[in-house]
């Protein structure tokens, strides 16, 4: 990737917003971009915790165990997203995976060390990532809400409009949701089990709410999923 393209890649992050053009051009010029393929470990458990990663093209899942050995999803993050942001909090080790689900995916890896640098010479960067950590508290106040108070079939339906929101194509009055996740990612992600994840889509299928196939969801109507 062409250092100018990069840049202007590098802009689109919200949470670099406050950044000018000559410290976007540092920050990529001190990063190293990186390269994946489907089910690589960008990070594991374990390692030292000393870069943050900007996600540029590409689907990682971040997830965990529990006790008895099952993965966890924890947030599933598309392009313009910002990984091990932990890093910043001082976290010396990491305590979660981040596992690439598509085909391919790039990322650019700065070291903390070299946003600090940022930070110091620029304060609204550090108002720009309070604010940037804050949405992430309150997205996961609102999956910890949704485990405790919803029952699975809407915390299916609310995965598939959350994404479908955010990442679906309009095909006309309908939207059509391309993805790399299996109904295994389904259910790791909203606490079901994969066979009620089958059950649900079927039954959403059955009443045409839905059609889907391996690597596509096509939701008739977004409002009246239910």
């Amino acid at each position: 990737m062409q250092s100018k393209q990069l840049v202007n890649e590098i802009k689109e992050f919200p949470m670099l917003s406050c950044l000018t053009e000559s410290e976007i051009t540092h920050l990529t010029s001190e990063g190293e971009l990186k390269k994946f393929r489907k089910h690589d470990f960008l990070f594991e458990s374990g390692q030292k915790s000393d870069e943050i990663f900007f996600l540029i093209k590409g689907v990682v899942k971040v997830t965990t165990k529990s006790q008895d050995g099952r993965e966890v999803i924890k947030t599933i993050l598309h392009p313009k997203a910002i990984l091990s942001e932990h890093s910043l909090a001082d976290e010396k080790i990491r305590t979660n995976d981040a596992i690439i689900l598509t085909l391919d995916a790039t990322v650019l890896a700065v070291k903390v060390s070299t946003i600090q640098e940022l930070m110091v010479n620029n304060s609204k960067l550090a108002i720009c990532i309070i604010n940037f950590i804050g949405r992430k508290l309150k997205y996961a106040e609102e999956r910890l809400e949704s485990l405790a108070l919803s029952d699975a079939r809407e915390r299916i339906v609310q995965f598939l409009k959350v994404n479908a929101e955010s990442f679906g194509q309009s095909v006309g009055f309908e939207t059509l949701l391309k993805h790399d996740f299996t109904q295994q990612d389904i259910a790791s992600f909203t606490g079901t089990s994969r066979q009620t994840v089958t059950t649900i889509l079927n039954d959403l299928k059955k009443n045409d709410k839905i059609f889907f196939k391996r690597k596509a969801i096509l939701i008739r109507d977004i409002a009246s999923l239910a």
